[in-house]
């Protein structure tokens, strides 16, 4: 049985490449926001958890820095991929999602998102591209959660 829009998923997994930006961030977001509801992240292959990103996210005063970046397949082995709703940030996470999600009743939103790594500059202009990241995906979990969430926000 598919999830409705409507409907609150009980966990949901965000999905990047490498699980080193895009994906923890927006785990975190969406835990510190709606808390109660199970969230894990992914990634097509695996990164090293990305500094600015930690920076970032103390910034909003949330600690990612204990992330350790595993890929789909790991997330599988080690406790499957039970989730209602699969959210991927960047377009090979999307279609490794689709391909997992064949045999399974998971719903896969894609939500584009800009990767930061990809700005150069000094320090101040590069944390300003995960900045913009790290509240792109706050307001997109908080406008496409609301109304679930029950007034938790």
């Amino acid at each position: 049985m598919a999830l409705l829009r409507s409907q609150r998923p009980q966990a949901v997994l965000f999905a990047c490449g490498m699980n080193s930006v895009r994906s923890p961030m927006a785990a975190g977001l969406f835990r510190h926001f709606f808390g109660r509801t199970y969230v894990g992240s992914a990634g097509v292959r695996k990164g090293e958890l990305d500094p600015f990103a930690v920076a970032a996210m103390e910034e909003f005063g949330l600690d990612i820095a204990k992330h350790k970046p595993i890929t789909f397949e790991e997330l599988e082995d080690w406790e499957g991929l039970n989730f209602d709703l699969i959210v991927t940030l960047a377009p090979e996470a999307h279609h490794k999602a689709l391909e997992l999600t064949r045999t399974n009743a998971a719903e896969v939103e894609y939500w584009p998102t800009p990767d930061p790594t990809a700005i150069e500059g000094t320090r101040e202009q590069r944390m300003d591209a995960y900045r913009g990241v790290r509240d792109q995906l706050s307001r997109r979990i908080r406008e496409r959660f609301r109304e679930q969430a029950g007034g938790n926000e």
